[in-house]
């Protein structure tokens, strides 16, 4: 931290005094903050992730839900095998990113591509 800071130029004024990273001094304060800020964050995270796994213990905990429903995906992947629409027609159609275009293209072609494992 100390290394990215003097990089940076930084410097601690406290009640006038103008400590440097680079100064033991400095150093000494500037470890001592980075302790502080650690500590305080430490909780909050531990705090979130038993959150988080009691949702998901309830099963309650998704991903993101897609910006197409499943008949707008369908109606889409029909409108894309006609190729009379480029992905960013079809994205200005349906009033999505080009990129929730292509996710939708490729979770298609992954769900329908043969799997290649062979049972080995």
């Amino acid at each position: 931290m100390g290394d990215s800071l003097t990089a940076r130029g930084a410097k601690l004024s406290l009640g006038g005094t103008l400590y440097d990273p680079v100064a033991p001094t400095g150093k000494m304060l500037f470890n001592i903050l980075a302790t502080f800020a650690e500590f305080a964050v430490d909780p909050l995270r531990m705090r979130v992730r038993e959150g988080m796994a009691a949702v998901r213990a309830k099963g309650k905990l998704q991903g993101k839900q897609p910006k197409l429903t499943t008949r707008r995906q369908t109606h889409l992947l029909q409108r894309h095998r006609c190729s009379e629409h480029t992905i960013a027609d079809l994205a200005e159609l349906f009033s999505v990113s080009r990129a929730a275009v292509c996710h939708v293209l490729e979770r298609h072609e992954n769900a329908a591509a043969p799997s290649t494992s062979g049972g080995q």
